[in-house]
């Protein structure tokens, strides 16, 4: 029976969470604070007036420098609010890190009364996302429900989008589908990869590392271990 690419993914999914599962709180939290750095130092960052960040589950890479940065700095910040019935992503204003609370699947999220973002009033707006595994062309493997590519799909071209993660889950490539989103850049606690120019998915869009002189062209940030371990074919019905 043939692989298909939902099956390839379920496999990478649960082998990337156990893996960061395993981490350490205080390693976590220390890489975490690395990427954190290489996004408030980004050119993306600087030049954003609102930022969409998200409420990090288990030991994902936290945004709460972010959004301390942010506030204290005068952007405007939203946080992922999930319809439920429809699996679908709006994102809402806050002013204070207070007004989170648990919403749907445990995450904090924003009160269904706040501001809903609207792209037009502001005129660089940053998407930072979460995942379980990246690919160096912008490539993203999510917790599972879609929402994020639901939501990424809708953004178009008009905001920039920054996928967050530790540098184990970036891969050679990642499994997709015509329904997938591809990012714009991801960050990692070692580097910042431009990946696509577009959020969607772009076969022939080539990586450029965006810290050449610094770049290890040996190691770019992939653990040369996973190769291998996955077999990921080109089956692209789901």
């Amino acid at each position: 029976m043939a692989t298909t690419v939902a099956d390839e993914k379920k496999n990478l999914r649960a082998i990337l969470i156990a893996c960061r599962d395993a981490l350490t709180g205080g390693y976590a939290s220390a890489m975490s604070e690395g990427v954190e750095r290489r996004v408030l130092a980004s050119e993306s960052y600087r030049a954003a007036s609102a930022v969409v960040l998200y409420s990090a589950i288990g030991h994902e890479v936290s945004t709460d420098r972010i959004s301390a940065d942010a506030i204290a700095s005068g952007r405007a910040i939203f946080y992922p609010r999930i319809d439920t019935a429809t699996g679908t992503i709006v994102a809402r204003r806050i002013r204070d890190r207070a007004e989170l609370a648990r919403g749907a699947y445990g995450i904090l999220e924003p009160p269904a009364s706040a501001d809903v973002l609207d792209r037009k009033g502001f005129a660089k707006v940053l998407v930072c996302v979460p995942g379980v595994a990246f690919g160096l062309e912008g490539q993203r493997l999510g917790r599972g429900g879609g929402h994020y590519d639901r939501f990424i799909g809708q953004l178009g071209g008009e905001a920039i989008t920054m996928g967050l993660a530790y540098s184990f889950q970036l891969l050679d490539r990642i499994p997709e589908t015509g329904l997938d989103r591809r990012l714009n850049f991801i960050v990692t606690e070692s580097d910042v990869h431009r990946a696509c120019e577009a959020p969607l998915p772009a076969r022939r869009t080539r990586t450029k590392e965006v810290n050449p002189d610094v770049f290890n062209h040996g190691n770019p940030g992939i653990h040369s271990w996973w190769r291998g371990l996955f077999h990921l074919g080109n089956n692209e019905t789901a």
